[in-house]
């Protein structure tokens, strides 16, 4: 069984896109999960317009991190926390509100999800009129696979993951100090699992002025501010034990 987890929040403009190019890809026996944090526009409207029993959609109140105030990240960290405990799959696809999937994501995905624990696969990326803008955004292997390197570069793109129950149970709950849930569920995924990375796009993947996620933008937190949460995700770590089932 497949769980797709997305979350959302306002994101009516372009939602149909992404689930029309998500529904087909399951079976009648996998799910779709959205958690919505408080959506103001038409999102939950189009959501219910598919009366698809696969779609399970989780209300979840709209919460910063108390450690990190400033980082706006951390709203899309809790929102999709609340999807994941929802997850009852085998198998679990982060999924933005905003992407479109390539129609053989799932396939390709789940091959390698029979070797592997995490997998995680490059990108393009499009504008908010589905332009491609650049057609890989990764130039070379996204990740080294070695902890210290990647949290130093923190390259995880949650859109770009899908990973099984193994690296989830030990990725929940994300510690407080935690701010980005995907590069938390990736180092999981490293020091407990086996992980590849493929070079593939299996998404596109939108940036534009009005995204929640902040992949592709240019960082505007200070460089005590990366270390410091850095440090904490560093820190949680060291207490997630290798081999763990």
């Amino acid at each position: 069984m497949i769980s797709v987890c997305m979350a959302t929040y306002n994101g009516g403009r372009f939602i149909k896109e992404q689930i029309d190019s998500i529904l087909p890809q399951l079976s009648q026996d996998d799910e779709l999960i959205v958690s919505d944090d408080g959506s103001t526009d038409r999102t939950l409207e189009i959501i219910a317009s598919y009366k698809d029993e696969r779609i399970k959609v989780f209300h979840h109140q709209k919460t910063g991190n108390k450690y990190y105030p400033t980082l706006k990240v951390c709203y899309s960290t809790s929102n999709f926390e609340n999807a994941l405990k929802q997850a009852k799959g085998d198998y679990i696809f982060l999924c933005d509100q905003d992407d479109i999937w390539e129609k053989n994501k799932v396939e390709e995905s789940m091959k390698l999800l029979k070797k592997y624990d995490y997998v995680i696969h490059n990108l393009s990326v499009i504008d908010e009129n589905g332009n491609v803008v650049k057609e890989k955004y990764y130039k070379n292997q996204a990740l080294t696979f070695k902890i210290f390197q990647d949290i130093k570069s923190l390259s995880f793109w949650g859109c770009c993951s899908c990973f099984n129950k193994k690296i989830l149970k030990n990725a929940l709950p994300i510690p407080k100090r935690v701010v980005q849930h995907d590069s938390w569920i990736g180092l999981v995924a490293e020091k407990i699992g086996r992980c590849v990375y493929i070079e593939k796009t299996f998404i596109r993947h939108r940036i534009y002025g009005e995204n929640t996620s902040t992949g592709g933008k240019k960082s505007k937190n200070s460089t005590f501010l990366k270390i410091c949460y850095r440090f904490s995700m560093l820190v949680a770590l060291l207490k997630i034990k290798k081999n763990q089932e």
